[in-house]
Order: structure tokens, then sequence, then C-alpha cells
């Protein structure tokens, strides 16, 4: 055995390890050739067109997200517009309101003193027209009983209506000379 050990020695010693046979370089080439080819033709195409698909995915959901998020500040935009404007029309509806409570106060006011005012001067109607009844009245009376007073005095009957009537007018004008208030006051 040691002779075969030996040739093998030194055909081992004629060549180097590190480089391969030709024929394993050639059926290694056509080896990367089928693999290269089928990644080029069946692998990468997809694996490209996967990573298209992530990429519209992303810029769609992004695109997405920005109108989403336009859409938002617009929607909030709006939001506080109308709120300013509920704003301002509650400012115009309690001014108005304060407005329209003046001025009812001011028409209550004014029909408050209209009705004082017609009751002072219905008071002063009646006041004048009761003084007039009870100076007629008492003049009525006073007449009759300074007829009756000069029937005493003088001792006879002063009977005749128009005598009657012109002394108890000549008598109340007297008494008015002398206590200084006219007739009809």
């Amino acid at each position: 055995m040691n002779g075969i050990h030996l040739l093998a020695e030194e055909a081992a010693e004629d060549k180097n390890p590190l480089i391969p046979e030709p024929y394993d370089i050639v059926w290694s080439a056509v080896c990367i050739i089928i693999i290269g080819f089928v990644f080029y033709k069946y692998v990468i195409p997809r694996l490209m067109k996967v990573l298209d698909e992530r990429s519209d995915k992303i810029e769609g959901g992004i695109a997405k997200a920005e109108a989403a998020q336009a859409e938002a500040q617009a929607t909030l935009e709006q939001y506080q517009q109308q709120l300013a404007e509920a704003r301002l029309e509650a400012a115009r509806i309690r001014e108005e309101a304060r407005t329209q409570g003046q001025q009812i106060l001011a028409q209550m006011r004014a029909d408050a003193q209209a009705e004082a005012d017609r009751i002072v001067a219905s008071g002063n109607a009646q006041l004048d027209a009761q003084r007039q009844q009870i100076v007629t009245e008492l003049r009525s009376e006073l007449g009759h009983t300074a007829v009756d007073l000069a029937e005493k005095v003088i001792g006879q009957s002063v009977s005749d209506e128009a005598k009657q009537a012109a002394s108890i007018d000549r008598f109340l004008a007297e008494l008015d000379e002398k206590a200084g208030i006219g007739v009809g006051r």
C-alpha cells in the first residue's frame, strides 16, 4: 500500500489544491447562470412588484393621511368660524334683548305716568264737581236759613219767590265779599 500512497502523494504535489479543476469551473458557471436566469426571470420581477406595491401603499397612505389632515383642518376652521358667528349672534341677541327691555321699561313708566296723570285729573275733576255740589247745597241751605232768620227778625213771611231769591243772592254776595272768596271757587 505504500506504493499507491506514494503515487497519490506525487500527484498531489504537482497540483495546487486552491485551483479547481476546469470541469468544476464550467459546471459551477452553468449552475450560476441557471440560478441567475431563474432569479432574473421570476424572483426579481416578483420582488420588484412587491416593493412597488408597498411603495404605492405607503405613498397612498401618506396621501390619504395628508388629505384627512387637510379635511380635519378645514372642518376645524369651519367649526371655529361657526363658533365665532354663534358668539356674535348671541351678543347681538343679548344686546337686542337689553334694548327691548329698556324700551319696555320706558313704555311701562310712560304708561304708569299717564295712568297717574289720568287718576290725578279724574280726582281733581271729582273734587271740583264735589266742591261745586257742596257750594250749591250750602248756598241753597244757607239761603233757606237766611230766609227763615229774616222771617224771624222781620216777623213777617217772606213768601214771594222772587223776593226770596233776590234776598238770598244779595246775602250770599255780601258773605262772599266779606270772606274774600269769589263765587264758583
